[in-house]
């Protein structure tokens, strides 16, 4: 915790500036993912896209507990996790879907330099952002910006996944490795939603 209200109006002043190049970030890869996605059709890329879809949300939502009151924070950020599970949960169950017909059909995605090098960017920033925004989080003690760290980290686990799939996919011509990379990213949704929802039955307590 701050030892003055100064130093911890620093902190929140920080919170801020992160979540707000969150979502600046979190625009740029969406955008960029959902295209090259869409040209290559790889389903793997658009899941991706739709996860900083998801992120970007999270950074949205911890904005908006941040500048609440103090009395209303609990409440708010019961209500933004288990928002937060439902879109991971549709994530999920969207990708699924794709990727099963995909492999059931033999799609054969196209690469795509432009999603390497995004996973690539992403699988650098990501751990940085992880730290930072933990850092702060305990000095200020917000559960929901600790959470909105860890949505950081998974956003970097699932860059490197991404990269390691269309790496496959265009080292060794393995089509199939894209709609598997996507199930895995599915996988990984459905556990964050899970947490996220655990989170907030905790919050309950």
């Amino acid at each position: 915790m701050p030892d003055t209200a100064h130093e911890r109006r620093k902190d929140v002043r920080l919170a801020f500036r992160l979540e707000y190049f969150t979502i600046a970030w979190m625009v740029l890869e969406a955008g960029v993912a959902v295209a090259a996605g869409v040209i290559a059709h790889s389903i793997a890329l658009v899941a991706f896209g739709l996860d900083s879809v998801i992120e970007l949300f999270a950074a949205v939502v911890v904005i908006w507990q941040l500048r609440g009151l103090e009395a209303e924070r609990e409440s708010r950020e019961r209500f933004a996790l288990r928002l937060i599970a439902v879109t991971f949960f549709a994530l999920a169950a969207y990708v699924t879907v794709e990727a099963v017909i995909n492999l059931a059909r033999g799609s054969r995605p196209q690469a795509s330099a432009a999603g390497i090098i995004l996973a690539a960017c992403a699988l650098a920033v990501m751990p940085l952002l992880f730290v930072a925004k933990g850092r702060v989080a305990r000095r200020i003690d917000n559960s929901a910006l600790a959470a909105d760290a860890h949505e950081s980290l998974f956003c970097g686990l699932l860059a490197a996944i991404l990269l390691a799939g269309l790496a496959l996919k265009a080292a060794f011509g393995w089509w199939w490795a894209d709609p598997v990379t996507a199930l895995v990213v599915a996988a990984f949704a459905v556990r964050e939603g899970f947490e996220a929802l655990q989170e907030s039955s905790s919050c309950d307590d």
